[in-house]
């Protein structure tokens, strides 16, 4: 039935855990599983009161390097299961939006993926990317926590 899985990761415990039901669902499904790590740009700040200032080149390549190394983990795993996997590191402002559309590009049947369960004045304010997913995909999308 499922026969390309999307597997949005940000290399949190609750996405590695979501990585071993991705593998084993891939399993059943005789599905392969595309992994996508999402690195949000630097967020520039065009004036500062004299504190520290950041290279936002520096901070963008160790951000891709440390996505790399999440997909890099997860290429292991699938292989050692016999799974096949594609793995993309994308930068984007907008995770939900990069998820969405790369589900759209490779040609996804579901999209499976950690919550991080935030509740109350949090869950309000900060949002979910998971929730933003849920409301701009028609696909069908696990949630796992």
């Amino acid at each position: 039935m499922f026969k390309t899985i999307l597997l949005p990761t940000d290399g949190s415990p609750l996405s590695q855990k979501a990585t071993a039901t991705a593998i084993q669902f891939a399993q059943l499904n005789q599905a392969k599983i595309i992994g996508i790590c999402v690195v949000q740009p630097f967020p520039f700040a065009p004036m500062s009161d004299g504190g520290i200032v950041l290279d936002a080149a520096l901070y963008e390549r160790q951000m891709q390097e440390a996505a790399q190394s999440t997909i890099d983990k997860i290429s292991v795993a699938a292989r050692e299961a016999n799974v096949p996997f594609e793995g993309v590191v994308a930068l984007s402002v907008s995770p939900y939006e990069e998820i969405v559309d790369t589900a759209a590009k490779y040609g996804c049947d579901i999209i499976l993926m950690a919550s991080h369960g935030r509740t109350g004045l949090n869950k309000l304010f900060l949002g979910s990317e998971t929730q933003k997913v849920l409301a701009h995909t028609t696909l069908p999308v696990m949630v796992l926590r």
